[in-house]
């Protein structure tokens, strides 16, 4: 067989291989879509962490202290912001014991006495009102002590968001049938959405980002008369995305 022949013959097989793979019946045919969807936008709440710590001989007085201290706190940031909410929380007492050197296992263990007591207290504001903040903390801070500060959305927020997200992973969904169904050569129309499984037979949704739990203070209380200077906050945005799996039957 001559050289012209025998590329022929190859070109007939590969053609005939060709129209075989092209034409694999689809018709009755099951298909498994994921789709993802993402929608994006500004925070609009703040939770924020302030604290108060006090150390004395006197663990009685240190605890009066800190009461007063966090009542004037909160006095502040109820002025400063009517419709926060406020949350007090973790409230603590422990003693403070002298640093001693190493005994020798040897020696007669002593009693250990405390010379001192902390005792400290937190309160967590949640705000929309995001304008006013700097002026809240730094009145706050005359004070009080910022612990820390997250930044994210509000409930109302989040339920807007919502709508977003499901129409952004839906229509994601649909354009991917009919790219599956073009790329089969199926008119879309042949295809029938028989299931949607939103989170994609699993919780694929990203948690809430649990907030940090707050650190012991060690700043003690200021002067109520001091100044503090605004500090400045970047809310930023936040992202939230999803998945669906579609099951899609062709006729």
């Amino acid at each position: 067989m001559s050289l012209l022949k025998t590329a022929a013959a190859a070109a007939l097989v590969l053609g005939a291989s060709a129209a075989t793979a092209q034409s694999v019946p689809t018709s009755g045919a099951t298909v498994i879509v994921p789709a993802y969807g993402q929608v994006t936008a500004p925070n609009d709440q703040a939770v924020a962490t302030f604290a108060i710590e006090e150390q004395d001989k006197d663990k009685s007085a240190a605890a009066s202290r800190v009461n007063q201290k966090m009542k004037q706190g909160l006095e502040i940031l109820k002025k400063e912001d009517p419709q926060a909410q406020l949350k007090t929380q973790g409230y603590y007492t422990y003693p403070v014991y002298p640093e001693e050197p190493p005994r020798p296992m040897t020696s007669p263990q002593k009693p250990r006495v405390p010379t001192a007591w902390r005792v400290g207290q937190y309160v967590q504001l949640t705000t929309t009102s995001l304008g006013g903040l700097p002026k809240t903390v730094s009145s706050a801070q005359k004070i009080l002590t910022l612990n820390g500060i997250h930044f994210g959305l509000s409930p109302a927020a989040t339920r807007k968001l919502e709508d977003q997200r499901i129409a952004a992973t839906y229509k994601n969904l649909n354009e991917r049938i009919a790219s599956i169904a073009n790329a089969m050569g199926r008119p879309l129309g042949d295809a029938q959405l028989d299931t949607i499984d939103f989170e994609g037979s699993g919780n694929y949704a990203r948690g809430e980002v649990a907030a940090a739990a707050p650190m012991m203070a060690r700043s003690f209380a200021k002067d109520a008369a001091q100044e503090v200077a605004e500090p400045s906050f970047e809310p930023g945005e936040t992202t939230l995305d999803m998945r669906v799996v579609g099951k899609v039957k062709f006729k």
